[in-house]
C-alpha cells in the first residue's frame, strides 16, 4: 500500500525554496536533504497551517 503525503508537492517546493535547499531537491530528490532541513520544513508547514487557521478565526 502506497503512503500518500499530507503536504502537496507545490507546498513542499515552496517551503524548500524559502528555506534555501530547493537546489538540493532538484539535484538529488527529497532523499538528498538533511534531516535538519526536513524538520525545518515540517516546522514551517505547521506555522503556515497555524497562520491559516488564525486568519479563519478573524
Amino acid at each position: 500500500m502506497a503512503r500518500r503525503g499530507i503536504m502537496s508537492d507545490e507546498l513542499k517546493e515552496e517551503i524548500a525554496k524559502e528555506l534555501g535547499f530547493y537546489d538540493t531537491v532538484k539535484r538529488e530528490g527529497w532523499g538528498g536533504i538533511k534531516a535538519r532541513d526536513a524538520g525545518n520544513m515540517v516546522k514551517r508547514a505547521i506555522e503556515i497551517a497555524e497562520e491559516s487557521m488564525q486568519k479563519g478565526r478573524s
